[in-house]
């Protein structure tokens, strides 16, 4: 069984706190949100001779210490307005501010909650700055409603500006893109349109905040969410946020039925599909790229990749379909074919070719070429065992190897995120030179994808991936990283980048390539940077896909790629976006650059290959 949703309670008032934490906990909730000072609790700081007797909030003695650090979520006075137009009103504030905020942290509460009212927030901003430069172990919670109470008066037919997402963009940025930052979103009754509502998924989103105004009655008397709200908490669950229930209960059946409702549609979400399965704990977790051509893989990465349930499969149905393409049924008993398996590996496809041999009763001949000296003994060990005399092990690379007979079919795996980034064009053209002329290469084509992305937490993650032995100070901007989006708002349909087809018989070949793409968008947006996908076909219409809308169901073999921008940029609604991607060779290596032009430009990213290269 799955574990529990994780959701606390938000109480307005709190007389006694040791009893309003055992009640909480009595209804399932994981901890509280209460205020540190009653919320009518006004300082009078600068009236002359004033002072106030007694206490100005309870005792931190009223808990202990290991409940404040993990039961409680502290709220700021809801009075306090740190960019008041009066400046009495905003001094005091300020005041009240630093007060609050340095008892929280003397009570060393993990998660303090501030509200956010509207863009006008740089004060704010400024005084936010001052307490994550000097706490290193709490976290800002930005409660924000999902839509402005001004949008009433676009119901009405009047103007309205007010966006709480551009509110929480300017306080955001001003903040540096804090990672101690995040949000504490409000659902309302209604939710913006969808366009809107996505942009959130890529945002730091801590805790969704749900009023039991937001649910119905069902036939039975207790609490229900529409579909729409439903739906809504479906996709929120993946970034696996918290839970937040503010006030009073309208029904006879009390507060705990709502947290057992909202348990029960966190248990009833839909199953984890393999991938996600598979991906467990590396969701925007960033990777470099393989480079097999440069460096020889080991045992355990073998190992992961042999795994994928679906990539095998689609191989043999390809390799199957060009045998019988090949070789008619009147010439199966008297003709051998030659296939030749390059980047071989441990051995994955030459299984998958000998499977595909006899589901359609054709004899092949295995040639399965191999670079990898650990691998070649793994070749050895199963040409002698499991493969008899079917398959002839070459350890040589491919390029190099002089062939004593040529392929009727050349199959490999050499494709990488972005499909040719771990230089399946430049392997395969030298391999073609053992391959007939008529003959069939698997994979035939690919094809590479970009579309623009926002993503605080992955480029929070770049930011921290700063190498010392990189020349250029900003080498990890100009890096592409292999990483299993999810933290992840996609900002346009992906759109093809680079094509390659095999065998290629242009003469001179040249796989250099630049493209400019453009993207339109609705909603404004900060980009950080492209996410590439790629597909193939491997044969006829048999193919493998990572693209987000033809994505092969089951396949773990491939995470998207990310290709970072140095600074984050601010995409006004209605814009476009044009990025130009080069493809740049030498004869040495193989490296990407790219940059911005529309709406804004931006520096050109890993000139002459100086941050990142793929080694020949």
């Amino acid at each position: 069984m799955s574990k529990a949703v994780s959701c606390g309670r938000d109480i307005t008032c709190v007389p006694d706190l040791p009893k309003t934490i055992q009640l909480a906990g009595q209804d399932g909730f994981d901890f509280v949100s209460v205020p540190l000072f009653h919320p009518r609790y006004k300082r009078e700081y600068f009236i002359p001779g004033y002072t106030r007797p007694g206490p100005a909030t309870r005792s931190d003695k009223v808990i202990n210490s290991s409940d404040w650090s993990t039961l409680a979520v502290t709220k700021l006075s809801p009075w306090i307005q740190l960019d008041s137009k009066d400046d009495t009103q905003r001094r005091l504030s300020e005041k009240a501010f630093h007060e609050e905020l340095s008892l929280a942290i003397h009570l060393n509460v993990p998660v303090i909650m501030i509200p956010l009212t509207s863009g006008d927030c740089a004060n704010l901003a400024r005084c936010i700055s001052r307490y994550l430069l000097q706490s290193n172990h709490h976290i800002f919670w930005i409660k924000i409603p999902i839509k402005s109470p001004q949008d009433e008066l676009s119901c009405q037919g009047q103007a309205n500006d007010e966006d709480p997402w551009e509110w929480w963009n300017t306080l955001f940025t001003l903040c540096s893109q804090n990672k101690k930052l995040g949000v504490a979103l409000e659902l309302c009754s209604e939710l913006p349109p969808l366009s809107k509502v996505d942009r959130w998924c890529g945002e730091p989103l801590k805790t969704i905040v749900l009023s039991t105004d937001l649910f119905m009655n069902n036939k039975r008397g207790y609490p229900v969410l529409s579909r729409i709200h439903q739906a809504f908490m479906e996709k929120v669950f993946k970034l696996d946020v918290q839970l937040l229930l503010t006030g009073a209960s309208k029904l006879e059946y009390g507060i705990p039925s709502y947290y057992q409702y909202l348990n029960h549609i966190y248990q009833s979400r839909p199953s984890r599909s393999l991938i996600e399965k598979f991906s467990k704990g590396y969701e925007d977790y960033l990777q470099n790229p393989l480079q097999p051509l440069m460096d020889n893989l080991d045992s355990q990465t073998y190992e992961i990749f042999e795994k994928d349930p679906i990539k095998y499969v689609q191989y043999e149905k390809a390799v199957a379909r060009a045998l019988t393409d090949r070789v008619p049924d009147e010439m199966k008993d008297s003709t051998t074919t030659i296939v030749m398996v390059v980047g071989a590996g441990r051995g994955p496809l030459v299984d998958a070719s000998l499977r595909a041999a006899k589901s359609v009763d054709r004899e092949i001949r295995i040639y399965a070429v191999e670079k990898n000296p650990g691998a070649v003994v793994t070749l050895l060990n199963r040409a002698s065992e499991d493969w008899d005399d079917r398959v002839t092990v070459v350890s040589c690379d491919m390029r190099k190897w002089s062939a004593p007979e040529k392929a009727d079919i050349l199959v490999s795996e050499l494709l990488g995120s972005f499909s040719d980034n771990e230089l399946s064009p430049e392997c395969l053209d030298g391999a073609q030179s053992f391959l007939k002329s008529d003959g069939i290469s698997i994979p035939c084509s690919y094809t590479s994808y970009l579309s623009p992305i926002s993503s605080p937490k992955l480029y929070i993650a770049v930011s921290g991936c700063k190498e010392k032995d990189k020349a250029y100070q900003f080498s990890h901007y100009e890096t592409p990283y292999v990483v299993r989006l999810q933290n992840v708002h996609v900002l346009a349909e992906p759109v093809p980048c680079f094509t390659f087809t095999h065998p290629n018989y242009n003469n001179p070949i040249n796989n250099e390539r630049y493209l400019a793409m453009t993207f339109d968008l609705k909603e404004a947006a900060v980009l950080h940077g492209f996410a590439g996908y790629f597909d193939t076909i491997l044969y006829d219409d048999i193919t493998l896909s990572i693209h987000p809308r033809t994505h092969s169901t089951g396949m773990i073999s491939w995470f998207p790629i990310f290709f970072p921008i140095k600074d984050p940029m601010y995409i006004p609604a209605s814009s476009k976006i044009t990025v130009h991607m080069w493809r740049v060779c030498s004869a040495k290596k193989v490296w990407y650059e790219w940059c911005l032009t529309e709406p804004f430009k931006s520096c050109l990213h890993n000139p002459n290959g100086r941050s990142y290269w793929i080694g020949l």
